[in-house]
């Protein structure tokens, strides 16, 4: 029943649509611009980068403290695992927009914060680095999920966690096939660039 109940509310944790939301608060209907996308990314796009930021800190809060909620309860690592991982769902499929939602890529890396805070500092500056180098999210965010599990795997942490990390790296990479098909046809927006 308290595995339920965890679920549960991190899934509505992670539902909370804070792109949609802080958009709205400027009457800004962030689904109709850009890639209408409610992440940050999308946001810093359309309403600058101290909107975007705020996106995206409290779309990876969602992740932490849903994590951080499934300790109070139990330590077992496929409870903690659960929790976090339901949010990560909430985000890609909030309830409140129709099943819709972000990439999951800020509440993934929350996620990861919460339970490998060592691997969530190298894949933040891994992501940095790639950002950089591209300038293009999308590339910086796949790449990332995919080294997470890898690191994951190889550092010999818990099962639950590999296994999360390989399911949460599909979601990411499934919610990135519209990115994927502008980046093959070269028509994918670089960071700095608005549409």
């Amino acid at each position: 029943m308290h595995l339920i109940i965890i679920v549960l509310a991190s899934y509505l944790l992670g539902s909370i649509p804070f792109g949609y939301l802080i958009a709205r608060y400027k009457k800004i209907d962030i689904r109709q611009h850009g890639s209408g996308n409610i992440g940050a990314t999308n946001v810093f796009r359309t309403m600058g980068t101290n909107a975007g930021l705020i996106v995206f800190v409290l779309d990876m809060l969602k992740g932490t403290v849903a994590v951080y909620i499934s300790m109070l309860v139990s330590l077992n690592p496929w409870f903690i695992i659960l929790g976090g991982f339901a949010a990560v769902i909430g985000h890609s499929f909030s309830i409140f927009l129709n099943f819709t939602g972000g990439r999951g890529v800020a509440t993934g890396l929350g996620f990861l914060l919460g339970v490998a805070p060592d691997v969530f500092v190298f894949a933040f500056l891994f992501a940095v680095l790639v950002i950089y180098v591209t300038r293009y999210v999308s590339v910086a965010s796949i790449l990332t999920a995919i080294l997470v599990t890898f690191a994951l795997i190889i550092l010999g942490r818990p099962l639950p966690y590999c296994l999360i990390a390989v399911v949460v790296t599909a979601i990411i990479i499934y919610r990135h096939i519209p990115n994927i098909k502008r980046l093959m046809n070269g028509t994918e927006l670089k960071i700095g660039n608005r549409k």
